[in-house]
């Protein structure tokens, strides 16, 4: 199983680049909530013996432990929410981009480099990439996704207690079965994007 590694941050380090962020987001899929953002700059003094990973492939409470201890020791994070409201506006590839955007803008110190998951790179003055499962192959990513995933689970988990018929806690918004059949019994909520089509549940009948 391929690991993140730190080589793409030495490769930019190299280049002269002193603050790398890995970005990387959570919640594009989803029928309901928000898109989570976030950056990292994990800095010199990183200890590269952390077990980071791309967050779907970390158990929840290891995500929750790795939070705390990327939250504690890296030298610079930030975390964006795009609301369902804006994600209709746009669409969900500009909402990500602007939460992206924001994230380069606010984290402070400000990165010079910047390594994003995925294959869009947004509009902003900052050198940097785009880098196709690059939760899998830069640590910096891999700590974004890690922060963006456990924000997001925590906000759907809350959400469900101001609309418990729709069970977030368990599907967290995506468009599993159950979620699609709650949202037939129940129509949609303040956080569904209404802009997402929701697929009609195939009914078997024999």
């Amino acid at each position: 199983m391929q690991k993140p590694t730190l080589d793409l941050e030495k490769e930019a380090k190299n280049k002269g680049f002193n603050y790398i962020a890995g970005i990387d987001e959570a919640g594009r899929g989803p029928l309901a909530g928000p898109v989570i953002v976030a950056s990292v700059i994990l800095g010199e003094n990183w200890n590269v013996n952390h077990p980071l990973n791309d967050s779907k492939k970390i158990s929840p409470r290891k995500r929750e432990l790795l939070f705390d201890v990327i939250t504690n020791e890296a030298l610079a994070f930030k975390i964006v929410s795009i609301s369902p409201k804006e994600i209709d506006r746009t669409n969900i590839l500009q909402a990500t981009l602007l939460g992206m955007s924001r994230c380069i803008k606010e984290i402070n110190p400000g990165p010079d480099y910047v390594l994003v998951d995925g294959n869009h790179f947004p509009n902003i003055k900052i050198e940097g990439k785009a880098i196709i499962k690059g939760d899998c192959r830069s640590v910096s990513i891999a700590a974004a996704s890690i922060l963006a995933k456990v924000t997001r689970d925590k906000i759907m988990i809350d959400s469900a207690k101001n609309f418990p018929k729709w069970l977030f806690e368990k599907h967290k918004g995506y468009p599993t079965e159950l979620h699609r059949e709650l949202i037939s019994k129940y129509g949609l909520t303040p956080l569904h994007r209404k802009s997402f089509k929701v697929k009609p549940i195939q009914m078997n009948l024999f």
